[in-house]
C-alpha cells in the first residue's frame, strides 16, 4: 500500500496519483484520521451509498465527529440516494444539496483526496489523488466553498422531494420574437441583475432593454433591488454608450477576453445567447433555465470576470488619453500556450530570457522548437539570449553543440547559467525583448510531450508584470554567478589548507631533521666530555655548524615570506656585475655538493661574453640564484649529477635588453601535479624542501622587474629561467 500522506514524519508538499481499490479506501481512512479541524467533502449523487455501504468509510466519519473534527458533506439529492443522505445528516454536521454537482474530493486543513473512476453505487473508485500543496489544498477549498455557499439545505431539498414539487425548468427558444419578451420578462423580475455582453451586444442590449434597466435603476433608488453590473469589452467604438450607461447608474467593467458567448443573470434565472450579438442582427437562440446549478455556474463566472475588470470610467479615460492598456491573458489550454511560445520567441528581435524549471523542460522545450528558434534569433539579428536552468550534463551538452553549431564566433550570444536543481519556481518564464511575458505553469515534468507537461499559462505585456520577471531573472543570474564564485573560492581554500597543512607537516619535518643531529652531537660530546679527540670535537662542531645554518636559512625562508605578503620586503638596489654575483654564489653552493649529492655532482657555469650589469640588491639576487641551484641539487643523480648554469644578453618580448639566467639539471624533471602551481607557497610533494624556496624565488624577481618560468627538458631533468633589465652602460 502507498501511503501519500506519510513520510517517515517527513512532511513535504507533493501531488499524487494512486490507483487500486484498496489504496483508495485506506487512504481516505489516512485522511480521516490525519485530519484535525475539519473534513470537507464535495460527491455525485453515486457517492452517498459508498460513505454508508463501506464500514470503515461509514467508522471514519463517526470517529472523526467524535474528536471533535467539523464535517461538512456536499451533494446532489435524488430519489435514488434519499435514504443513505438521510443516514449521513446524522453523520455530519451539515449536509448540503446542488443540483448537478459531479465532482469528487475530500479537503481537511492541509489534504486534499480526490477518488476517480467507477460511478457504481456499491464499487469503490480504482483511482484516487492525493496532494497536500498549499496552494492546491487552498483552490480547493475555495471551490468547495463556492458550491457550499450556492448549495442548499438537505432538509429543504428532501421536502421537496417527497412532496413531489418541481420547480425548475431549461429550455430553448428559437422563436425571434419570442426571445426579446423572455429576457425583458427576466430584467424585470429580477431582485439583481448580471450581464456579460460580447462586442456588439452592448449595442443590442442598449436598443432593447435600456428602458427596462432605466425602471430597476429607479427601484434601486428606493432600495427594492440591488443594482445591475455588466461586463464587456469597451473600444472606441462604444466608449460613448458606455458612458451612458454608467452615467445612468449601471456598473460596468471592462474585460479584454471574454467568453464567446453573452448571458444575462438575475438571482433566479440565467438567459444565453449563443451566437454573435449585434445591434441590427435578431437573436435567434436563447437558452432559457432556472436550474440552481446553472444560475450558480454563470454567476461564479460572472464574478470571476468581475473581479478582474477594469472600471469603465478609467477605461474610457485610458481610451481618450490614447493609452496603451496592457493585454493580460490567462491560457487554459497548452495547445495554444506552445503556439504563442513559439511565436513570441520567432519573432525576438533584441533579448531573449529563459528560466527552465528543470533540465528536462529544456530539453522537452528544445524538442518543440523553443531553442532553435531562439538561436536563429540570435543567428540572424544578434539578439542576446540568455538562459537559466538546473545543470545537467545532457543539457550542457545539448546546448553547446546547437549553440557553437549555429552560430560559431558569434556564440558568445548565447549565454546559459546553471542553477540548483529545484529553485523554487515550477514554471517555464520566458521574457521577450523586455516588453512581453509568458509563464508557463508545470504540470508533469516526467511526461515529454509539452502539451502534457503544461498547466495554466500567463500571457502579459504589462510594463510593470514584465519588468518584474526581468527584474527576477536579473537577480537568479547574478546568484549563479555568486554561487559558482562562491564554490570556486571555497575549492580554493579547500587547496589552499591542503598546502597549508603539507607544509606544516613539511616544515616539522625540515626543523627535525637539523635538530636532532645538534641534539645528538652535544649529547655524545657532554657524556664524553673529557675523552673527545680534536679531529672529533671539529668534526662534530662542523655539524653543528651545518646543521644550524639550516635552521637560520629555514627561519629566514619564512621570515621572507612575511615580508613578501606583507609588502614589507625592501631592496637595497645598487649597481651590480651579474657574472661576479653569480660566480661568488656558486663558490657558497658548493659545499652543500659534498653533503646532498656526493663527489660526482657538478657545477657547470657558462658565463657572458659580455660584461653585464644590473641595478639590484646582492643579497637578494644571490638569493634567488642559490635557491634555483639548491633545488636542482635537490634532484639530480648522485653518482654523475650535473647542474649547469648560463647568462646571455638578450631582447625581450617589448625590446627591452635583459639578462637570461638559465638554470639546467639532469635530475627527475617537475612533476605534472606540482607544475601549475610551481611558483606558489607550499609547491610541494615531498619532505625534500618547505615549498616556499620558488615562491621566494618569483618574488625577489618581480620585484626587480623581471620575470621567472620553468620547463621541463626533453631529455631529462629541468631548466629554470628567468630575466633581469640590463642597466645601460653610459
Amino acid at each position: 500500500m502507498t501511503n501519500p500522506a506519510s513520510d517517515d514524519n517527513n512532511v513535504r508538499e507533493r501531488t499524487e496519483v494512486l490507483y487500486g481499490t484498496d489504496n483508495v479506501i485506506n487512504n481516505e481512512l489516512h485522511f480521516f484520521s490525519e485530519a484535525k479541524t475539519r473534513i470537507d467533502t464535495c460527491m455525485d449523487y453515486s457517492r452517498p451509498a459508498l460513505a454508508i455501504g463501506i464500514e470503515a468509510i461509514r467508522k471514519s466519519f463517526v470517529e472523526a465527529k467524535r474528536k471533535g473534527v467539523q464535517l461538512r458533506y456536499l451533494t446532489e439529492i435524488t430519489n435514488d440516494n434519499l435514504s443513505y443522505c438521510k443516514e449521513i445528516m446524522s453523520m455530519v454536521d451539515e449536509l448540503r444539496h446542488l443540483d448537478g454537482i459531479k465532482g469528487n474530493f475530500m479537503i481537511s486543513e492541509s489534504e486534499y483526496l480526490a477518488p476517480i473512476g467507477s460511478r457504481d453505487k456499491i464499487k469503490p473508485s480504482d483511482t484516487i489523488i492525493f496532494s497536500n500543496v498549499k496552494e492546491m489544498v487552498e483552490h480547493q477549498q475555495y471551490v468547495f466553498h463556492t458550491f457550499w455557499d450556492k448549495a442548499i439545505p438537505a432538509g429543504q431539498k428532501i421536502r421537496e422531494i417527497e412532496e413531489g414539487i418541481v420547480l425548475y425548468d431549461t429550455r430553448i427558444i428559437k422563436d425571434s420574437q419570442q426571445i426579446p419578451k423572455e429576457i425583458h420578462r427576466l430584467i424585470a423580475g429580477s431582485n439583481e441583475l448580471y450581464s456579460s455582453i460580447i462586442t456588439g451586444g452592448i449595442e443590442y442590449s442598449y436598443s432593447h432593454f435600456f428602458e427596462t434597466k432605466k425602471k430597476l435603476l429607479d427601484r434601486q433608488k428606493k432600495g427594492e433591488h440591488k443594482g445591475i453590473k455588466a461586463i464587456t469589452i469597451i473600444d472606441e467604438s462604444n466608449k460613448k454608450l458606455a458612458k451612458i450607461l454608467v452615467d445612468a447608474g449601471i456598473q460596468i467593467r471592462h474585460v479584454k477576453n471574454l467568453p464567446p458567448i453573452s448571458f444575462t443573470l438575475s438571482d433566479k434565472e440565467i438567459a444565453v445567447m449563443i451566437e454573435k450579438m449585434e445591434a441590427n442582427r435578431v437573436v435567434q437562440n436563447l437558452l432559457l433555465s432556472n436550474e440552481p446549478a446553472y444560475v450558480c455556474h454563470f454567476l461564479s463566472i460572472f464574478e470571476e470576470l468581475w473581479k478582474n475588470g477594469i472600471n469603465a470610467v478609467d477605461r474610457i479615460k485610458d481610451i481618450e488619453a490614447g493609452a496603451d492598456l496592457a493585454d493580460i491573458e490567462v491560457i487554459q489550454s497548452s495547445s495554444r500556450a506552445g503556439e504563442l511560445y513559439l511565436e513570441l520567441v520567432k519573432n525576438a528581435k533584441e533579448e531573449i530570457l529563459f528560466i527552465f524549471p528543470s533540465s528536462t523542460a529544456l530539453i522537452r522545450q528544445d524538442n518543440m522548437g523553443a531553442v532553435p528558434l531562439a538561436i536563429e534569433a540570435a543567428k540572424k539579428r544578434g539578439a542576446n539570449v540568455r538562459i537559466l536552468v538546473p545543470y545537467n550534463k545532457e543539457v550542457e551538452d545539448r546546448i553547446k553543440l546547437k549553440v557553437e553549431g549555429e552560430l560559431g564566433p558569434d556564440a558568445a550570444l548565447v549565454d546559459v547559467r546553471y542553477t540548483e536543481q529545484t529553485s523554487g519556481t515550477m514554471a517555464t518564464i520566458l521574457v521577450v525583448d523586455r516588453k512581453v511575458s509568458l509563464v508557463m505553469e508545470l504540470r508533469d515534468d516526467s511526461t515529454t510531450t509539452f502539451d502534457e507537461a503544461i498547466g495554466l499559462s500567463t500571457y502579459s505585456n504589462s510594463k510593470a508584470g514584465v519588468l518584474s520577471y526581468v527584474a527576477i531573472f536579473e537577480n537568479l543570474w547574478v546568484l549563479t554567478e555568486l554561487y559558482k564564485q562562491v564554490k570556486e573560492a571555497n575549492e580554493r581554500l579547500t587547496l589552499h589548507d591542503k598546502m597549508q597543512q603539507e607544509f606544516i607537516n613539511v616544515a616539522a619535518h625540515e626543523l627535525r631533521t637539523p635538530i636532532q643531529p645538534i641534539l645528538t652531537t652535544v649529547g655524545i660530546l657532554h657524556s664524553n666530555k673529557g675523552h673527545v679527540s680534536n679531529q672529533q670535537m671539529d668534526d662534530s662542531l662542523e655539524m653543528i655548524h651545518r646543521n644550524a645554518q639550516r635552521l637560520k636559512r629555514l627561519a629566514e625562508d619564512i621570515l621572507d615570506v612575511t615580508k613578501i605578503e606583507t609588502q614589507s620586503l625592501i631592496l637595497n638596489k645598487e649597481r651590480l656585475n651579474l657574472n661576479d654575483v653569480v660566480v661568488s654564489t656558486i663558490n657558497d653552493v658548493k659545499n652543500q655538493i659534498q653533503d646532498r649529492c656526493g663527489g660526482g655532482t657538478q657545477i657547470l657555469y657558462e658565463p657572458s661574453d659580455d660584461t653585464i650589469f644590473i641595478q639590484a640588491d646582492r643579497y637578494r639576487v644571490s638569493q634567488l640564484v642559490a635557491n634555483l641551484l639548491s633545488n636542482a641539487l635537490k634532484f639530480v643523480k648522485r653518482d654523475d649529477g650535473l647542474v649547469s648554469i648560463s647568462i646571455e644578453k638578450k631582447k625581450d618580448v617589448g625590446g627591452q635588453e635583459v639578462a637570461l639566467v638559465s638554470i639546467k639539471d639532469n635530475g627527475t624533471g617537475i612533476d605534472p601535479d606540482i607544475f601549475p602551481r610551481l611558483f606558489e607557497k607550499f609547491a610541494s610533494k615531498s619532505f625534500q624542501g618547505t615549498g616556499l624556496g620558488l615562491f621566494i624565488c618569483r618574488s625577489i624577481v618581480e620585484a626587480h622587474g623581471g620575470r621567472i618560468w620553468a620547463e621541463n627538458n626533453i631529455d631529462n631533468g629541468a631548466t629554470f629561467h628567468f630575466i633581469l633589465p640590463v642597466l645601460q652602460c653610459k
